[in-house]
């Protein structure tokens, strides 16, 4: 295999806070060299970085939702790293909007963020990170972050489920369409996982329905999510290439 298991140039899209933290982190802890992306959270993106072992990791600045921003964050990652072998696709926008509470203007305009953000930046940021990889010649790995929504349903937040069931759709076409320049494409789908955006909801009647949801009586850890990412990048998960991996503690079970 062409892909080595350290010393990867990774980048991962969202990583100032929640999971995105813990998957450069634990790209980092692999010997991995992390491009660190955020939107407009510049302080607690230097944070992720402070926090993160070993040399080399950078920061890039970036609107996703924007095509040429998406453009100059590849860009910049491929120049400070000096390539890219490995795109976590994390960025995402979740807003509450549920049909019969939400104005339609309201109703369009959370539909155009989620789309932007969830789909169309994963989109680009894929293309423009796969066009990198077949040029450099060594394979490479694309890690979407999908989500259980995508198949239980999420009545207050519509555009968040369907954005992802797009986004699983999308990883398993470009896993057909880059397996020949041996670029695997998968998928992880958490269900609801603790971070510093959710802490809210976790406490009183709401975060006993919620971690009621898992026979294991509690929600994931971001780093349980992130250590799941870090395997489907590896060398050994090219075979996984194409898969959404349900991670939800048995909380919705697909056959």
């Amino acid at each position: 295999m062409n892909l080595p298991t350290t010393g990867r140039r990774v980048l991962v899209s969202g990583a100032s806070r929640g999971l995105g933290r813990a998957v450069a982190r634990a790209f980092a802890e692999n010997g991995d060299r992390v491009a660190v992306h955020y939107g407009s959270r510049a302080d607690e993106a230097r944070t992720t970085l402070a926090s993160l072992p070993g040399s080399g990791h950078v920061l890039v600045q970036g609107d996703l939702a924007d095509p040429a921003g998406a453009a100059a964050v590849a860009d910049a990652a491929a120049e400070a790293l000096g390539g890219i072998d490995v795109l976590v696709n994390n960025a995402a926008v979740n807003e509450r909007h549920p049909l019969p509470e939400t104005p339609y203007d309201d109703w369009v305009a959370i539909w155009q963020r989620h789309v932007s953000v969830n789909l169309l930046a994963t989109a680009n940021l894929s293309h423009l990170a796969a066009h990198r990889m077949i040029a450099q010649g060594g394979g490479g790995r694309i890690v979407n972050i999908g989500s259980r929504g995508a198949f239980r349903g999420e009545p207050d937040h519509p555009a968040y489920g369907a954005t992802k069931a797009a986004v699983h759709a999308l990883g398993q076409s470009l896993a057909v369409s880059l397996a020949p320049h041996r670029i695997a494409v998968a998928s992880v789908a958490p269900g609801f996982f603790a971070t510093e955006r959710v802490a809210p909801r976790l406490t009183g009647e709401e975060g006993d329905a919620i971690r009621a949801q898992s026979p294991f009586g509690r929600v994931a850890t971001p780093e349980e999510i992130a250590a799941a990412v870090l395997w489907l990048a590896s060398p050994a998960a090219e075979w996984s290439s194409g898969t959404i991996l349900d991670l939800n503690g048995a909380s919705h079970l697909r056959t």
